[in-house]
């Protein structure tokens, strides 16, 4: 047996010499990737539809439910109330009711669909400079109590409170939403019934769903005792009129258990739009007398009822800065990595060949 030194064999050698370099087209072709937009990346808790152009809440469970009752109950109205009471008093109470119900669901639609007012997290630099400031323990596995700025609005002191998860200090009013994992503008509340946030951006439509909402219920409920009455003084009874329209007592029953929380909501977001107050704030007592400060007014407030709701309700639409469908920039793209991407090239479909060369080393040392 021949004495034969084992070497490490080049694989570029062991490929065909008939292989054409033409085969490395198609590879070059895959390494180009599509363009990923922003919102693919979100490091927010969201759920996004139709290209990033409607944004709402992983947890967005009870929307479903908001949605159907509403369509439930007024579809039963329409069907069967409206014939009987426009057969007996006035085509007026569909047409009403068809308004009401339409800018119930726009106005919801448009709460839960919308970005509430996110603010995008600091990039990798901002949030390691801001950090080498507020850190001065030397110590990686140390987290700092959270830090404040104080600022004045109007003559008051307002603290901005650091968010470790955004890397970033607050802007006045804003805060961070621990079902959505976001810093939102003027966070009002997270509503589980909008599956949403609502905040800067879209504390308007909320006001309008709720409010819309009221006058739906109220009106509903105020005809369906109408349709009962009146089918009552015919001479049957009550009983005979429940009979005849079972439907009306679900829907009595409905709105009945409904109208005085959505009554309630509304009046408390109505005198919130007046003071120009938030819930969060409201709820803190971030500019109440009882914590103790003598002259503790709220810096936002213009002083006018008139003034404070044109400026929550009718302001200028703040533009979204999270910029959801903008197309990520090359070098922050994750790289895709496929099965043929994985292997050399010389392992690319040529086991045939591999196996042939290494018979012929192998017939060559033994011989």
């Amino acid at each position: 047996m021949k004495n034969c030194e084992y070497q490490q064999i080049d694989p570029r050698a062991l490929t065909s010499p008939t292989a054409t370099p033409t085969s490395t087209l198609p590879l070059a072709n895959k390494n180009v990737q599509r363009q990923r937009r922003k919102w693919e990346v979100f490091p927010g808790r969201n759920r996004f539809f139709c290209d990033g152009r409607i944004i709402v809440a992983r947890q967005s469970g009870v929307l479903p439910l908001t949605l159907g009752l509403i369509l439930i109950t007024s579809g039963l109205f329409f069907i069967f109330d409206c014939p009987f009471l426009v057969a007996n008093l006035t085509v007026f109470i569909p047409v009403i009711a068809g308004v009401l119900f339409v800018f119930v669901v726009f106005s919801l639609l448009h709460t839960s669909f919308t970005d509430p007012g996110i603010l995008p997290r600091a990039l990798p630099e901002e949030a390691a400079d801001i950090e080498k400031q507020i850190d001065n323990s030397g110590s990686s596995s140390y987290r700092p109590p959270p830090r404040t700025k104080e600022i004045l609005i109007n003559d008051q002191v307002v603290k901005l409170k650091y968010c470790f998860t955004c890397k970033m200090f607050r802007p006045p009013r804003t805060s961070h939403c621990s079902l959505c994992d976001n810093c939102v503008e003027r966070f009002d509340h997270h509503c589980p019934w909008v599956g949403n946030c609502v905040g800067k951006r879209n504390y308007r439509f909320f006001y309008t769903f709720i409010v819309s909402l009221s006058f739906l219920t109220s009106f509903i409920f105020g005809c369906v005792i109408t349709h009962l009455t009146l089918r009552a003084q015919g001479g049957n009874g009550i009983l005979s009129a429940v009979q005849q329209s079972p439907a009306s007592i679900v829907e009595l029953v409905v709105c009945f258990f409904s109208i005085w929380s959505i009554l309630g909501l509304s009046g408390f977001h109505t005198y919130l739009v007046a003071s120009n107050l938030t819930t969060n704030e409201d709820i803190k007592g971030s500019w109440s007398s009882k914590r103790g400060a003598e002259d503790y007014k709220n810096p936002y407030s213009y002083n006018n009822i008139f003034t404070n709701c044109c400026v929550v309700l009718c302001g200028p639409m703040p533009p979204s800065l999270i910029d959801r469908r903008g197309f990520l920039p090359a070098d922050e793209i994750p790289p895709v990595i496929t099965t043929e991407q994985e292997l050399p090239p010389f392992m690319a479909k040529n086991d045939t060949n591999m196996e042939d060369t290494c018979q012929d080393f192998a017939l060559s040392c033994t011989g």
